[in-house]
């Protein structure tokens, strides 16, 4: 098909891994990269985000339309772009293209990040809501969505790969760590492990994480000057010997993409314990779980010395995820046998008109 691809695109965003997988997957992609529009200036750019309004938006829906008219796509796949416009959609859908909303982030859950008044405006208008979590399924349909399939985030199988053979603890210098962000009560928690049952964290991610730590933990556990990507990214995940993996409470997530990767990276995972981990990883076996910091500690304890048994793991858990697809490639082409469905259907109708 030829799929125009609407998405913030940059070397750093899984949106544009999705797009690689659609390419690899042998279809046409047109993008159309949302970072494009922006304002200069920080105040009128923060209230465009939050309220979806403004210039910005008005130019990306005229864009985004020219751009329809002129290519004359099969598909428009939006990942999460909130700043579509009802009246574009209704163009779009009467110009014959099917919409796909792509959405990894959870606008019914508590972490009330701004900018969603849009695009739960216009759920009903999409033809194929893409979702994370089993919960999301009746939030979209009770919200008048046409049509809601549940995908698993994945890893990039280009960037979250394992590392040379012969790598081992020798190569390694995080013993326990975690890469991301400080949702929820992740600095707390990860603070404890530290000064509580002394343990030697590892804590890598944005500079928000020195605020959420404080001084002290800040000093003891932060590495680096940021966020980690791509390489350094994956040769984190090399360099760990434990990483710990949580689930986002305030997106009421099922699994989170980082345990993914960390499994395609062959890494040892140790996961927040959660029916979507435990649905993909058998226990102790393909990965181990945690359910309290108590538990979490003893876990540490038990394997940071035991080299061969994290091997055995990591190994086990990375050829689940290859096997099972927890890869984009996989994911995309599911969410991409729904969308060839909808066109059909939708050009079936059209010709029993004719």
């Amino acid at each position: 098909m030829k799929i125009l691809y609407a998405s913030g695109l940059s070397p750093n965003d899984s949106s544009l891994y999705r797009l690689w997988a659609l390419e690899r997957l042998g279809h046409q992609v047109v993008p159309l990269n949302s970072y494009d529009y922006d304002l200069g200036h920080r105040l009128l750019r923060n209230l465009c985000r939050r309220f979806v309004v403004g210039p910005i938006v008005t130019r990306l829906n005229r864009d985004l339309l020219d751009i329809a008219q002129r290519e004359k796509p099969d598909v428009l796949w939006a990942d999460k772009l909130l700043s579509m416009r009802g009246e574009t959609l209704d163009r779009l859908r009467a110009m014959g293209i099917v919409t796909v909303s792509y959405m990894i982030d959870n606008p019914f859950g508590t972490r009330q990040d701004p900018g969603w008044r849009l695009y739960m405006k216009n759920i009903p208008r999409y033809d194929l809501h893409v979702v994370q979590r089993d919960k999301n399924i009746l939030d979209y349909t009770s919200r008048g969505a046409r049509d809601v399939i549940k995908i698993q985030t994945a890893y990039e199988p280009t960037i979250h790969y394992p590392p040379p053979a012969g790598w081992g603890d020798k190569d390694r210098d995080r013993e326990v760590s975690f890469i991301g962000t400080p949702y929820d009560n992740r600095a707390e928690f990860l603070t404890r492990l530290w000064k509580e049952f002394g343990l030697p964290v590892v804590v890598s991610g944005g500079l928000v994480w020195k605020p959420a730590l404080g001084a002290q933990a800040t000093a003891a556990l932060y590495r680096g000057h940021g966020e980690l990507f791509r390489d350094e990214y994956r040769e984190g995940i090399w360099k760990s010997k434990i990483n710990l993996s949580f689930i986002t409470h305030a997106n009421c997530d099922e699994f989170v993409h980082k345990s993914f990767e960390i499994a395609g990276c062959g890494g040892f995972l140790l996961a927040e314990r959660s029916d979507g981990h435990s649905q993909r990883f058998r226990e102790d076996e393909e990965a181990v779980f945690f359910s309290t910091i108590e538990e979490c500690a003893a876990k540490i304890r038990r394997y940071l010395t035991d080299e061969a048994a994290r091997a055995r793991i990591a190994e086990a858990g990375r050829i689940r995820a290859e096997r099972d697809g927890y890869y984009n490639d996989r994911q995309v082409a599911l969410i991409v046998e729904r969308a060839q469905q909808i066109v059909d259907n939708q050009r079936a109708k059209a010709t029993a008109r004719l």
